[in-house]
């Protein structure tokens, strides 16, 4: 038998009976949840709990989840939210009873969709009252006053708070990065194409007895370029690099041919890790495979083991690399300036993106900064959305090429 309904289940309602609602409500969790569960999932899901035993609990898990759930990644959220939901009342509390006989006192680390899944828990039950609010006195104060928006656009990302972050990282979620489309080599067949294709009518007269009654036509593919990110993740620029990979994963997310490295004293690609949907499923995958996370700093050793190894297979067709470094080489700049004069040779555009740009009085006296900045073609500031959204202009400007471009 199906185990007893819990508080959240919602009663006897309609000639569905009560079946029928809980299937809804579980929708609506699951909705919640950011799961895409619409009308089209939760009637395939009804007319599939009419071909399994209700009474089976495997039976009825495997039946919702085929018919309401379509990508492999949102499997591990269905399978809590279908825990928590068709449970049995009593089952948290003997747990409870069986960790403490066990002197089981610390939880288990959540994973991470758990939070996400408790919010949307939480819309379920009723909020308190909120308490009488005080009538607002009558002072207006106008000084320094500055829109909520525009202030986050220019703030700085190291000194933005908790809740700020969040919102610079829901704002980065939103940008769209078109970048230039190249002519490629490839054609492919197109009735209004420009040119024609001589190929395709000789074999298409065959048809005919060598008629020629129609002339096939042919236009040239164009695709944006791949884009590779190198992004530093030393102790210096652990702060920046946090929200930077969140602007890579929207990027990597949005579009094809995105490869993303990370580097401290090691290169890891993890372009991989960031195709996930999925945000804090990506990071924590990126969070495992990164092993030297606010390290030390070797950018000459990194980018010689991305010429050697990585730039033949992702550096084709006209790449365009994004280096975002603040150029402090714990190797004093050691075979570093080789190194970014042969990734520049490889690559159509190479922009160094350095959160140091962010200070008015910024000098290049450092030896990594003076040893990379003869080699790259655009030497742009990365500290705020601002910064992000020229980014974005620049990318997408189609007359952009080699150029030399300072603070």
């Amino acid at each position: 038998m199906i185990p007893p309904k819990s508080a959240l289940l919602l009663p006897q309602a309609g000639p569905g009976g009560a079946l029928a609602a809980n299937l809804l409500a579980f929708g609506r969790l699951l909705r919640r949840a950011g799961l895409p569960v619409g009308p089209t999932e939760m009637l395939a899901g009804a007319e599939a709990l009419t071909a399994v035993e209700i009474g089976d609990r495997a039976q009825l898990h495997a039946a919702l989840r085929a018919t309401m759930v379509h990508r492999h990644e949102h499997f591990f959220l269905f399978d809590q939210a279908f825990g928590l939901f068709w449970r049995d009342p009593e089952a948290g509390r003997h747990a409870a009873a069986m960790a403490l006989m066990e002197g089981v006192t610390e939880p288990a680390k959540p994973k991470p969709a758990d939070r996400r899944l408790a919010e949307a828990m939480q819309g379920d039950r009723p909020k308190p009252p909120k308490p009488p609010e005080e009538p607002p006195e009558d002072r207006v104060d106008m000084t320094f006053t500055v829109s909520e928006r525009e202030r986050l656009q220019s703030m700085d990302f190291e000194a933005m708070s908790a809740a700020e972050l969040a919102a610079a990282k829901r704002e980065i979620s939103k940008l769209v990065l078109p970048l230039d489309a190249r002519p490629t080599r490839r054609f492919r067949t197109d009735t209004g194409g420009p040119m024609a294709d001589m190929r395709a009518t000789t074999r298409k007269s065959l048809r005919t007895g060598g008629e020629i009654l129609d002339i096939a036509r042919r236009r040239r593919v164009v695709r944006p370029p791949p884009l590779v990110a190198l992004c530093d993740i030393s102790g210096s620029m652990a702060r920046y690099a946090q929200i930077l990979i969140h602007f890579l994963h929207a990027i990597a997310n949005d579009r094809d041919r995105v490869h993303t490295f990370l580097f401290g004293t090691r290169l890891t690609n993890v372009t991989r890790q960031l195709r996930h949907r999925d945000a804090e499923v990506a990071f924590e995958a990126v969070a495992k495979a990164v092993p030297d996370w606010s390290g030390g700093t070797r950018i000459g050793d990194s980018l010689d083991l991305f010429n050697r190894l990585w730039s033949r297979r992702v550096l084709g067709q006209g790449a365009v690399v994004l280096l975002i470094t603040d150029g402090l080489d714990r190797e004093g700049a050691r075979g570093l300036s080789e190194a970014t004069d042969r990734l520049q040779k490889s690559c159509r555009r190479l922009i160094w993106l350095n959160p140091l740009l962010r200070y008015a009085a910024f000098q290049p006296k450092s030896q990594g900064i003076r040893a990379m900045l003869p080699h790259v073609d655009e030497f742009r500031p990365v500290h705020n959305l601002t910064s992000l959204r020229d980014l974005v202009s620049v990318l997408s400007d189609p007359r952009a090429g080699r150029m030399r471009s300072a603070a």
